[in-house]
This record gives structure tokens, C-alpha cells and sequence, in this order.
């Protein structure tokens, strides 16, 4: 375990924005989060306490007055496997993509299409990532986490992790620090084409193995969002709005072309793109000083040059109420905003 003491941020966030926080601590263990919550309890760590991954989900808006937990805790385990099925627990700091790297090289499949997401295993549990068709519940088990409040470790099965679009109970209860994951992947050979852009190219190359899912997956994602080590950002800002049918429809006589994806009934809420929204707000590569809304995808908001935190919320704030004031839709961001 190492604690730094008035840490810069800079380095644990991937818009590239600096700051402080009172204390950083860095562990590789689960006994070292028992020891943490002692120096917590002690006075000798200031609280609050927030665990963070890679910062690939985060905003810091200023310094942080409190200690953020950084976790080291690595290791890819197989618990069990049959013929047709494989049970993976791997430690919440792994890279993700690392990971997904991983199944790919092992004929493990379900995890490609969210190839080359940034971030730490534990936060893809947290966040519920997902992309082109897959969401990461879609193949977890079980999460295991150390309760900071309690001081007890608990699992919890995936059908308790509460998850739903872009959310978990880890994300709503910040007390519940994620330390392993354990996956359920396929052994059968299965690609999941639903997403069309996937689909199309999967197809016209006569792609039929995981690699090549995985490079597919990975052009696409290169073609639309920037790499954060040349181009600070956290991927998609927001989260596609969700909202009413009859909404929906009444956006839809006066512009037919937005896109809408609702269940099969016909009767439910529709989830529409926020990207599209705002791209016909024309935000799409316009910029406010140093923070400006990517001219690939106008889901994703970045640092130009040396953007304070604040600087990119006030962005934010600006695209969200234009789209508010266009469409009568609000964007809830999908980055933690602090």
C-alpha cells in the first residue's frame, strides 16, 4: 500500500485536467482496504473516500478534499469451465482491455465487442460499460466487493448487482469497493452482430473468428473516439436519454429521421441518440475556449489544450441545455462530474 499526500490529479484522469486531492492511496490487496478503512476511522485519511479506476469515467471540476483509492489488485483465474463455458475471476485492477485481450487469445467469447474500452476491470462492473450491442452484465457472474461502511467483504451475484444502462448498485453506493469480478463466458463460438455497422463489415469481410471481431470492433471505436493520450476526454459524456413514446412521436413528425430504439411492443419508452441530438444542435466540432465537442461524435466532449474541469462542465451544461431547449430532452451525463 502507498499513500501520496497532496496528489496531483493529472495523472488518474483521462480528460488530462489537474488538480489535487488530500491523500492518494494506491493497493494491490484486499487486506489493504481493511487497513485503509482503519486510517480512515483513525483521522489519519481524510474522508470522503472515492475509489476511481483509470479516471476514463471522471470529471474533476477542482481539487478533491478528501482520499481517492486507486486498486492494483491484479490476477485472470479460471474457477471452472465445461464444454461449452468458462468461469473467470479477475482482479479489479486489470486493464479491461487486457482482459478482453486475453479472452480473445483463449477462444473465450463474449467479451470482444467492448474491446478497447479505457478503464480498470472493477469499473467496468461499476459503470456497466457497453458497446456495439453488449453491455458487461451480459457476462458477469458475480461481483466481489469490501464494503467500506461495514468493514465486511460481500458477493454479490449478478442478478443483485442492480444493474441497468450505464448503472449499478456499485455506482449508486460508493461505500461498496469493487476487489474481483467473475465472468461467465462462452467457449461455443457466438458473435453478437446486432450492432449494423458491426454486422456490415463482419460480413463483407467474412469475419468468423474472435481476432477478427476484436480488430472490426476496434476500427470502429478509433474511427469515432479519440485517443485520450493525445486528446484528453472520458469517451461518451452522456447517456442516450430514454424517454416517452408519445414523445418520441411527436419528435418524429418533425423530424423523421431521428433515430429512436424501443422493445418490440411498440408501446414502451423509446431510448434515443444523444449524439444525433446534439449534432443537429450544431455542437458537433464547435468548441467554447479550450474545451470543444469532438468533430467525430458529438456524444463526446474534449480538452482541446489545457481545459480546467470546469471549463468542460460549463461546455456540457451549454450543449444539455441547448438540446433541452431544441427537443425538450434532458442529457444526464454519464461521467461522474466532481
Amino acid at each position: 500500500m502507498k499513500i501520496y499526500r497532496n496528489c496531483s490529479l493529472l495523472p488518474y484522469n483521462t480528460f488530462g485536467v489537474d488538480g489535487r486531492c488530500s491523500a492518494l492511496v494506491e493497493y494491490d490487496t484486499e487486506q489493504e482496504l481493511c487497513d485503509i478503512l482503519n486510517l480512515v476511522q483513525k483521522g489519519e485519511l481524510p474522508s470522503p473516500v472515492l475509489q476511481i479506476g483509470q479516471g476514463s469515467n471522471i470529471l474533476f471540476t477542482g481539487d478533491f478534499e478528501g482520499t481517492l483509492l486507486h486498486c492494483s489488485i491484479s490476477g485472470i483465474q479460471v474457477l471452472d469451465s465445461s464444454d461449452t463455458e468458462v468461469l473467470v475471476k479477475v482482479g479489479a485492477g486489470v486493464v479491461w482491455d487486457d482482459f478482453v485481450s486475453q479472452c480473445v487469445e483463449n477462444g473465450w467469447y463474449g467479451a470482444e465487442n467492448l474491446s478497447l474500452i479505457p478503464g480498470l476491470t472493477g469499473s467496468a462492473a461499476v459503470q456497466n460499460i457497453g458497446a456495439y450491442g453488449t453491455e458487461v452484465k451480459d457476462i458477469i457472474a458475480s461481483v466481489r466487493c469490501f464494503d467500506m461502511r461495514e468493514g465486511l467483504y460481500r458477493t454479490f451475484d449478478v442478478n443483485e448487482c442492480g444493474y441497468g444502462y450505464r448503472d449499478s448498485l456499485f455506482k449508486k453506493c460508493r461505500d461498496l469497493t469493487v476487489t474481483f469480478v467473475t465472468f461467465r463466458l462462452s467457449t461455443e463460438k457466438s458473435f453478437n452482430l446486432s450492432y449494423s455497422a458491426l454486422q456490415q463489415a463482419a460480413l463483407a469481410e467474412g469475419a468468423d473468428s474472435l481476432s477478427h471481431i476484436r480488430d472490426i470492433v476496434c476500427r470502429i471505436r478509433r474511427s469515432k473516439l479519440p485517443d485520450v493520450s493525445t486528446l484528453g476526454s472520458a469517451g461518451s459524456f452522456f447517456k442516450n436519454p430514454l424517454v416517452e413514446r408519445s414523445l418520441f412521436e411527436s419528435l418524429k413528425q418533425k423530424w423523421p429521421d431521428i433515430p429512436g430504439f424501443g422493445d418490440n411492443s411498440g408501446t414502451g419508452p423509446v431510448k434515443l441518440s444523444a449524439g444525433w441530438l446534439i449534432e443537429k444542435c450544431g455542437w458537433k466540432g464547435k468548441s467554447l475556449g479550450r474545451a470543444g465537442v469532438y468533430e467525430k461524435q458529438a456524444l463526446v466532449i474534449v480538452n482541446l489544450s489545457g481545459a480546467t474541469g470546469e471549463e468542460i462542465a460549463a461546455l456540457s451544461r451549454l450543449v444539455a441545455d441547448d438540446v433541452f431547449k431544441k427537443f425538450g430532452v434532458s442529457l444526464s451525463p454519464e461521467v461522474l462530474i466532481l
